[in-house]
Parts: C-alpha cells; structure tokens; sequence
C-alpha cells in the first residue's frame, strides 16, 4: 500500500494526517508541545492511540523508542556513517535497517536483510511530502513511525541538533 505523509511546515507543534494514495486518511499524528525531546502519538482515524514515539535526549547519536499499549515495540539508533545515512532498529517484528541515499529523499527500510519498504521525499514543495510504499503483511503504523522518525530526525531538529547530519 502507499502512503502519503504531508507535513505543515508552518505550525507550532507536529500535527498532520497520514492518506493512502487515494486521499483516504489512515492516521493522524500529534506531537507533544513543550516536551524535552520529540515526543508523537499516531492515532487511527477512530481515534484510538496505536504507536507513541519518544526521543531519547543527551545522546551522541540519534535514537528513538517505539511504543504499543505501553510497551517498547522498536529502538531506532542512527549509525554513525560519512555519507549515506544508516540505521539500526530493533524490533518484536524483527531485525530492520535503513539505508538512504545521501540527499536524505530516499530509503529502503529492510527487513531480516529483505526490502519492506520504500521511501522518498519530494524535492521541491512547501511542506515535508513523503511517500511510502509498504508491503503486504507489514505493521502499517509501525513502518510509518519509522519514517516519522527519519524526518524527524533529518528535517524536524535540522537546526536544534547538530548531531542529525553525521
């Protein structure tokens, strides 16, 4: 399935819908204002709570929590790389990394060494526009947490972590 995350540029505090290709919203994201740390829930379209994402600060390399029902579901940790950008997640799903090309727009995200997902990130627009390609049989809110975290990550804390383009 595809998905298309268009985040608002101008807002206060992350707050944006995740459609399919069709316009069909799917989830709505909503960051914590006035937290230490990025800190996002994805609620489904009914309004029920399936993914929270946390930060860990002080921290030489980026690296986040994914949560369900309370429970740690994935620890995301950025390598340290000259180029291309790398990542070490560990999950209940599995074993994933992500490789991106070194403008940041695009990425793989693999699973047990095998691709689950595409990722790219337009060029050329007035607001974060991503779309994402998952495969049947993957934890939909889970692949997209992740992708929430690579723009976090890359364009979100551009200017508030000089850590981010290592």
């Amino acid at each position: 399935m595809r998905y298309l995350i268009r985040e608002k540029i101008f807002t206060f505090a992350d707050k944006f819908v995740i459609n399919d290709e069709n316009g069909r919203s799917h989830y709505e994201v909503v960051g914590k204002i006035l937290s230490i740390g990025n800190k996002l829930n994805i609620y489904d379209m009914n309004g029920r709570n399936v993914v929270y994402i946390e930060q860990k600060v002080l921290r030489f390399l980026p690296e986040y929590l994914i949560y369900r029902e309370g429970k740690i579901i994935g620890k995301i940790n950025k390598e340290l790389t000259l180029f291309r950008p790398r990542f070490r997640i560990e999950s209940s799903y599995g074993n994933f990394t992500i490789d991106g090309d070194v403008f940041h727009h695009n990425f793989n995200i693999l699973k047990n060494g095998r691709p689950v997902s595409w990722i790219s990130k337009k060029w050329v627009s007035f607001s974060d526009t991503y779309s994402v390609d998952i495969s049947d049989g993957e934890d939909h809110a889970f692949i997209l947490a992740i992708v929430i975290v690579l723009d976090q990550i890359f364009y979100d804390n551009k200017n508030r972590n000089s850590n981010n383009n290592m």
